[in-house]
């Protein structure tokens, strides 16, 4: 009893807070920020002791149609520095390069010349050897790297084995558990987790969690994985996010014992900006539709569209699904 009591009043220094916003909130307004929208965001996550900021993606500009788009789809390092300057602070600032959506050898250059410290990869289990050169290319250049496995709740064990071994043999600094669906329960966490750190901590890796909202289980699931031992946590203000959201931050700041975090500038950031932007009719969060396709181990692409189409027919919809199956 008193070791469990010691865990909750303890903290872990080895966590890591992951911001984001930017990058999976841009999913559902294309990325258009204002200026002012991702300077307040940057100076919140710095004053709450978040460790790292998401800018966006490095997404390809010969794929993607960078007048479809706010600029946080493509983070051109001059647009970084625009918001951080010489980002004299102790938050480090990442990107996500998408396996077969980015041209990662032009549009990354060396650390050096770049504001950028942390490059993380997405990928499918399919795609790993793409994703291991994307890898190794950024270690080449300086750079931290995350892998984000996405939709492992659809893929083989034997599968997601081979591609952790893999992982721990390339000089990747952390392996994060995605759960794309927002399918996965706590204790389905637990067991994926402990996978998970045993490769990592057999190669000297780190493991990260990012959970999606579909079954209101993201910040529960996360909060599992960190009694498991992992240690990089992604989240987002307001819980914005692509869908259904992700794991809230001021849920997951609450938690955390870290004197280190602060809630204040997170809760005073919600009020001033993700508030109004929901107000403003950019749609996320928690809704029968995304708990329909959690539960089915679904991507969530229909029930986006039904939420696009502003529909409300939520029992139709369970049927449509249903009859998919």
């Amino acid at each position: 009893m008193e070791k469990e009591l010691s865990k909750l009043l303890d903290y872990r220094s080895s966590i890591k807070v992951v911001d984001a916003t930017l990058r999976d909130g841009g999913l559902v307004n294309d990325f258009y920020f204002t200026d002012e929208f991702v300077k307040d965001l940057y100076k919140a996550n710095v004053k709450a002791g978040v460790d790292y900021m998401e800018f966006g993606y490095k997404a390809n500009k010969d794929m993607f149609d960078v007048d479809k788009f706010g600029k946080w789809k493509f983070c051109n390092d001059d647009d970084i520095r625009e918001i951080v300057g010489d980002n004299d602070t102790d938050l480090k600032i990442a990107i996500m390069a998408d396996v077969g959506r980015c041209d990662y050898k032009n549009d990354i250059v060396n650390k050096a010349d770049s504001p950028i410290d942390l490059i993380r990869v997405a990928t499918y289990i399919n795609t790993m050897p793409a994703a291991i050169d994307m890898i190794e290319d950024a270690y080449k250049k300086g750079y931290q790297s995350t892998c984000n496995i996405m939709a492992i709740s659809n893929a083989q064990e034997s599968d997601i084995d081979v591609a952790l071994d893999l992982l721990g043999k390339s000089p990747v600094d952390v392996f994060y558990i995605v759960d794309s669906y927002g399918s996965i329960y706590p204790e389905q966490m637990a067991r994926i987790a402990d996978k998970y750190l045993n490769f990592a901590t057999k190669y000297g890796k780190k493991v990260g969690i990012h959970a999606h909202n579909n079954q209101q289980l993201a910040f529960a699931n996360t909060i599992e994985a960190v009694g498991c031992g992992v240690d990089y946590l992604d989240a987002t203000y307001g819980e914005m996010g692509r869908g259904a959201g992700n794991c809230a931050m001021e849920l997951l700041i609450g938690f955390l014992k870290n004197p280190k975090y602060n809630l204040y500038p997170v809760i005073k950031f919600i009020e001033q900006y993700v508030k109004p932007l929901k107000e403003k009719d950019v749609k996320w969060g928690y809704d029968l539709q995304y708990l329909v396709t959690g539960l089915l181990n679904e991507h969530p692409r229909t029930a986006i569209s039904f939420t696009n189409d502003d529909r409300k027919d939520y029992a139709e919809f369970y049927k449509e699904i249903i009859s998919h199956e």
